[in-house]
Parts: structure tokens; C-alpha cells; sequence
């Protein structure tokens, strides 16, 4: 006889079988022929559709429990599904199998298509999902060798000393200094094709000059190393602003965000001098503290005892000139947002951005500031520290001190 399996079919019969006795398998499966022959009409003939092909393998599962056997029968068809549910119907008027009686329920017709069809949407989705994760990354990361290569191919040899550089060197106004090769490539990574290295700790002659020609700024790493290539660059050549890599690391591994930053938060080589010069004094007073008895603390080093601010009257005031005022204004307003401050000499040039949370150690460590322009509220501290700066001039969104209560010239948003 011709046999589909379950697999073939379009539906499945599910039956549930009860019988008042104890009967085998082909009992049940003789029961199914033999009462439905001639009941459905030639077409539908169970033993002619199964040597058809059209009704698959009949299966039986039985179990006897207590003189009663239970059990399913599970009937594959390859009928429609009016047929289909005629042969199932059939099955139901089947009252006695063997000497027993029984009776059978048709609980479900499964369409094997709909579970077929779930089967198919959620492998699609693991299959869609696998080509996501896998095929576009892939292309991406196609991508981005293809653009890193690219900008590898742009690097140039600049100058007798032939450093590596980007190459809008010769165009741009502005220079950006770093220690290496790998510098500039991560610059040029990063969109930025006015950097060159110094390939070392002596500055070359190209660089010196280079300085001498554009506005530079010297970026280096963010140890012990930048500094003494800072030491260098400012001692030997003329340089404008300094800048590091964050404390730990190196230009060649950070990112175009930290880039940008470091970038921003620059300041005047003059500045970097001055901190650089005060070093060795606290590096000194350090190993002397180190080298006193426990409990026995060096008088010239013990930390004198901090008195309670107290404003200093007011004795002279400056006037402000016209240039002045409007140089405070237009400062002021490109500031708005910024969270920065900017440092000014008598020549209202500046020499240096640094963000607000920076001004009082700033201007502690300098002392040629005429004015601070910065996008914040004048606070007790930062008077206290322009007093002792002998700063001239500060300038803010507001004041929350009072210009009776300090010699230095506050000036706000509303005032200019």
C-alpha cells in the first residue's frame, strides 16, 4: 500500500480513543476499516485512499489501565480540508472495537502549514538576526580599513629633517606638534592633517623653524615624557599654546572626543612655562618632607594656618575704556555656553582658554593677568584669588559679590 508520512501531509487527524476492555493495536486499526467501509462513498474509501497515498500511516498509541485501554490515533491526510474533516467525522460513529465497546473523539485537525509557516518565520528571524550581526559589521569594518588606509597613504615626509607629517601642513595656519609617527597617523584617523612630529626628544631644525612661521600647538602625551618634551619645545623654539593627552595616556591611543577636548582646554606656552618652572620646587620640598623624623615636622616647611577671607576695601578703582568694553562684550558672548573661561594680558591678547572649574589654580600660577572674561557667576574664591593675582578686570554672567567689597572690577552681562 502506498504510505505518506506526517511530513507529506497538509493535515493530521488527532483522535482520542476510550474502550471498556482490553484490546491490541490491530483491533483498533480493523475497527477504523471495517466500520467506516461503504460508509463515505467509493471517493472516500479509507483503505483505497491509503493505497492512494491521500490518508497516511494509521498510528495507534495505547496504554490498559484497570481492564480499560486508552490511547490517540493520529491519521496523516493529504485530502482538503472538507475530505479531511468528512474522514474525521467518520471516525466518531465507531461504537465497538472487538467485543468492546468504545469511543472515539476527534479533539483537533492540525494544519500542518501553519505550523510549518511559524517554523519558517522564526528561523527567519535567527537567520536575519545572524546576518545583522555578522554581515554588516563586516562591511563596516570593510569600510573603515578602507578609510584608515587611505589616510595612511596621506601621510608625508616634511622638511630636511623629512618628519612624518600630515599633509596640509604647507596650507594651514595652524601646526599641531606631537612626539610620533603613530601620533600623526591617529590624528589623520581622526580628520586632522596639520600635525607633525618631532620623531624623539631633540627638537629638528624644521621644527624650530616651522614655529617661527605658523601659530603651533605642542600636543603630547599625558606623563612624565610630555613634560620634558614641553621643556624642550618651549625652551629651544616659539611656541604658541600646549596641550596634553589625558593623565596616563597616549596621543596615538585616544579619542577624536578626547582629541577635541584636549584641543579646547589648551593653553598659552607662556602659562605652561610657569607651571613647568615650579616643579622642581615642589618636587624638592616633597623629599625634604620625606627625609624629616615621624613626628618631627621641618618648621620651614609646616603649612601656614589659613585666616577667614576677608574682603579688601576698595582703594582705587580703574576706569574702563571703550576698547576694553567692547572686547569684555564680544568675549563674553561667544563664551555663553561654554562653561570657559579666558585669561587676558594689558594688551587685551590672550593667553589662554581654560574651563571655569581651572581659573583660581590659573591664576595662582600666573602673574601678568589683566582681566578673566568667563561664562559663569563671579564667586567669593575666584575674587579672593584675582586680588592676590593683582588681576584688573573680572567679567561674568553675574556677581555674587558686591564691587564695595573688593578692590578688583567686576563687571556683568547687565553692566556692559
Amino acid at each position: 500500500m502506498g504510505k505518506i508520512s506526517p511530513v507529506a501531509a497538509k493535515y493530521i487527524i488527532h483522535t482520542n480513543i476510550e474502550i471498556e476492555g482490553i484490546v491490541d493495536r490491530p483491533d483498533v486499526i480493523g475497527a477504523i476499516f471495517g466500520q467506516t467501509e461503504g460508509l463515505l462513498g467509493a471517493d472516500l474509501e479509507l483503505r483505497e485512499l491509503q493505497k492512494s497515498g491521500r490518508i497516511g500511516r494509521i498510528e495507534v498509541n495505547t496504554e490498559t489501565r484497570s481492564g480499560k485501554t486508552k490511547g490517540t490515533i493520529i491519521i496523516p491526510s493529504s485530502l482538503d480540508k472538507a475530505e479531511t474533516s468528512i474522514v474525521g467525522a467518520a471516525l466518531e460513529i465507531i461504537q465497538r472495537i472487538g467485543p468492546c465497546n468504545a469511543k472515539l473523539d476527534v479533539t483537533n485537525i492540525e494544519d500542518v502549514r501553519i505550523s510549518k509557516r511559524s517554523m519558517v518565520i522564526e528561523r527567519a528571524k535567527e537567520l536575519l538576526k545572524k546576518m545583522m550581526e555578522s554581515t554588516m559589521p563586516d562591511s563596516q569594518e570593510l569600510a573603515d580599513e578602507v578609510t584608515a588606509s587611505v589616510r595612511v597613504m596621506e601621510i608625508v615626509e616634511y622638511g630636511k629633517d623629512r618628519l612624518p607629517a600630515g599633509p596640509a601642513i604647507n596650507e594651514s595656519d595652524e601646526v599641531i606638534i606631537v612626539e610620533g609617527r603613530a601620533d600623526v597617523l591617529n590624528l589623520l584617523k581622526h580628520g586632522l592633517k596639520n600635525a607633525i612630529a618631532i620623531n624623539g626628544t631633540s627638537v629638528p631644525e624644521t621644527i624650530i623653524e616651522l614655529c617661527s612661521k605658523k601659530v603651533v600647538t605642542a600636543f603630547v602625551d599625558g606623563d612624565r615624557g610630555g613634560n620634558l618634551i614641553i621643556k624642550e619645545l618651549t625652551s629651544v623654539a616659539d611656541i604658541d599654546f600646549v596641550t596634553k593627552a589625558p593623565d596616563g595616556k597616549e596621543v596615538e591611543e585616544i579619542t577624536k572626543k578626547e582629541i577635541h577636548k584636549a584641543l579646547r582646554s589648551r593653553i598659552s606656552g607662556e602659562q605652561a612655562k610657569l607651571e613647568l618652572s615650579k616643579e622642581p620646587e615642589r618636587t624638592s620640598m616633597e623629599l625634604v618632607k620625606r627625609q624629616q623624623p615621624h613626628g618631627q615636622p621641618h618648621q620651614q616647611f609646616q603649612r601656614p594656618m589659613q585666616r577667614p577671607y576677608q574682603p579688601i576695601p576698595s582703594i582705587r578703582r580703574i576706569q574702563i575704556s571703550a576698547e576694553e568694553k567692547n572686547k569684555f562684550k564680544s568675549m563674553l558672548e561667544d563664551l555663553i555656553g561654554t562653561r570657559g573661561a579666558e585669561i587676558l594680558d594689558s594688551k587685551l591678547s590672550v593667553l589662554g582658554k581654560v574651563p571655569i572649574s581651572e581659573v583660581q589654580t590659573t591664576l595662582k600660577s600666573m602673574n601678568n593677568v589683566h582681566a578673566v572674561v568667563f561664562d559663569g557667576s563671579i564667586e567669593r574664591e575666584i575674587v579672593k584669588a584675582a586680588e592676590e593675582g593683582n588681576v584688573k578686570f573680572l567679567v561674568g554672567m553675574d556677581s555674587k559679590v558686591r564691587q564695595n567689597e573688593t578692590r578688583v572690577n567686576l563687571l556683568t552681562v547687565n553692566e556692559l
